[in-house]
């Protein structure tokens, strides 16, 4: 490379510089929005983190008497989390294509208003494309106001495809503040108490 460079050839240089990294800067914010719906596809292909395929929404109409399917349910609450979060019952036996509804505990313990989200995991990892959920308050955030509780309903029914040597699942909850600090300012903290 040769010390000479003409002015005009530097100028031309730092054009191409600039259009290459803004090109990546878009490549880059892009790469970045589309990370979400690629992971909510890799999940929902794979399985991970409760993320169910739900080709059976309806429930099956028919019900297996014969077999008896244990749920097992947990719950947790991330790091920073100051809320109180559990199932109603820990287990529940149901037969693969019956209906059956759970109620799950969450308390703010805070002295703020706070939204919750609570994330799903079913083990064993195949057993979370025959557990159909059909209503969850894992779809919806929840907001609660300081010293709040609330109820939250789980419809599901276990499908009955469900292999034989499946006899157990557990359904944990992992619930997480998604509440945005630029948004609950001291007039609406006010207002919603």
């Amino acid at each position: 490379m040769s010390d000479n460079l003409e002015p005009a050839d530097i100028k031309s240089k730092n054009k191409r510089l600039v259009v290459k990294l803004g090109v990546a800067i878009v490549l880059m914010f892009g790469f970045g929005f589309a990370l979400v719906p690629l992971y909510d596809v890799f999940c929902e292909i794979t399985g991970i983190n409760g993320r169910l395929v739900n080709n059976n929404r309806e429930q099956a109409t028919l019900v297996d008497k014969s077999r008896v399917v244990r749920l097992q349910f947990t719950t947790s609450v991330a790091p920073g989390m100051p809320w109180q979060f559990k199932p109603h019952v820990n287990y529940i036996d149901v037969h693969p294509g019956e209906s059956k509804v759970v109620k799950f505990l969450a308390s703010n313990q805070s002295g703020e208003l706070i939204t919750g989200q609570a994330i799903p995991s079913v083990s064993p990892g195949v057993a979370s494309l025959y557990l159909n959920k059909t209503e969850c308050f894992c779809f919806q955030q929840q907001i609660l106001k300081s010293g709040e509780s609330v109820d939250m309903g789980l419809v599901f029914f276990v499908s009955t495809e469900i292999p034989q040597d499946i006899k157990t699942l557990t359904l944990s909850y992992t619930l997480f503040n998604v509440t945005d600090p630029d948004s609950v300012k001291a007039t609406d903290l006010q207002a919603a108490l």
